[in-house]
């Protein structure tokens, strides 16, 4: 196999893209953290759509969601799921497709008490998914909860997280003339070994 250095060195990929996402921290002007997220509905028509990571674990990514909505619907039917993030201003990306599980214990409590209390507030208020009549049914709703919740408000008990569990990740950085670099980690299961493999551009 090419042996690997630079932005690609390490024998982690849960490092590495820690790594590159710090980098990307500081020179993106907007959401470091975005993925776009894949899911498949019950035809297995896929849908995508942005949602912000919150964490890199030791072994998994971590983002949070409402568990009524489509994407939630679809991950616990699948069961797995795909993702891509992509930093313009350092010309890489990183893809990571696995299993998915759900974190909705004291980790989703945790996160849900460090989110601004009006993005509290609107997680109890948001059917997400759901149609809605109008913005003015939707600020109704957000006044209603405010006025019960209180300043506090729990985490719904229909909101948290999920975790992917990678089978894969490919970490990709544009090259000249289009000859881009690209490792890619495989496992065939979670509790196998990786291995590491550079493809074509």
């Amino acid at each position: 196999m090419d042996s690997r250095s630079g932005k690609f060195e390490g024998d982690d990929p849960f490092v590495i893209a820690q790594r590159w996402l710090n980098e990307a921290e500081k020179t993106e002007p907007n959401d470091p953290n975005a993925i776009a997220l894949s899911t498949v509905d019950a035809d297995g028509l896929p849908n995508a759509r942005m949602v912000l990571l919150k964490e890199i674990e030791a072994g998994a990514f971590v983002f949070y969601t409402n568990y009524e909505s489509a994407k939630a619907g679809e991950l616990q039917s699948a069961g797995k799921a795909a993702f891509v993030m992509h930093w313009k201003s350092l010309r890489r990306q990183i893809r990571v497709r696995g299993i998915v599980e759900k974190e909705d214990g004291p980790q989703a409590d945790a996160y849900f008490a460090t989110r601004s209390l009006k993005s509290r507030l609107g997680a109890w208020a948001s059917k997400q998914s759901q149609p809605l009549s109008s913005r003015a049914a939707l600020m109704a709703e957000v006044a209603k909860v405010t006025a019960t919740k209180g300043p506090n408000p729990p985490r719904p008990p229909f909101w948290g997280g999920f975790r992917i569990k990678p089978l894969e990740i490919e970490f990709w950085a544009d090259g000249e003339f289009r000859l881009h670099d690209r490792f890619v980690w495989r496992r065939a299961a979670l509790e196998a070994e990786w291995s590491v493999t550079r493809l074509n551009p």
